[in-house]
């Protein structure tokens, strides 16, 4: 969901396809999960049950990280990023790292999780930005150690490469510095 925080307790869907998939850690289903899957039920929200919790978690982290760390690197939204073929090119590489570190950690990814990652991308808003990329625009801190900073050091746990995430990561890293008040300049 392309979204920002338009006030307090107000969130601001900034368009693109949008839903909400959750569950418990261990796949149970318990009374908190079923009262907020109702309430969010009523107010229109499209929701999603997944099977398997971490698979839907690696699958979103495989879409939100590559295409929000290009587009701060490129400085360009979602349309630009997917349509230029030296930034899809990217895009498709960094969520090939990821999808090879996911079944490093044996997450069940559908065998062609890559393509159907790029077709979402390309239903998205062609002015769409992630909250990561407009953090880093506005030199607020963001979610760059989470987000690309996580890829890096999974890929050295577990010794998968991911030269495309930490590229973004380490271009990106001395700006998220300045915004944490670490580095000046």
């Amino acid at each position: 969901v392309f979204s920002e925080v338009a006030g307090p307790g107000r969130i601001r869907h900034a368009g693109g396809p949008g839903s909400l998939a959750f569950a418990e850690w261990d796949a149970t289903t318990s009374a908190r999960v079923k009262d907020l899957r109702s309430m969010l039920a009523a107010a229109g929200v499209a929701l999603e049950e997944p099977p398997d919790i971490w698979v839907a978690l690696w699958i979103k982290f495989l879409f939100v990280v590559p295409l929000g760390g290009l587009g701060a690197v490129a400085r360009a939204p979602v349309g630009v990023v997917r349509s230029q073929p030296g930034t899809r090119a990217l895009l498709t590489a960094g969520m090939g790292e990821i999808r090879d570190l996911g079944l490093a950690r044996r997450i069940g990814f559908p065998d062609e999780i890559v393509d159907l990652t790029l077709g979402f991308v390309d239903q998205q808003p062609p002015a769409g930005q992630s909250s990561l990329q407009r953090d880093i625009a506005a030199g607020k801190p963001s979610e760059l150690d989470a987000w690309s900073g996580a890829v890096h050091r999974i890929g050295r746990e577990t010794g998968v490469p991911t030269p495309v995430n930490t590229f973004v990561y380490s271009t990106l890293q001395p700006q998220e510095q300045r915004a944490r008040g670490q580095l000046s300049f």
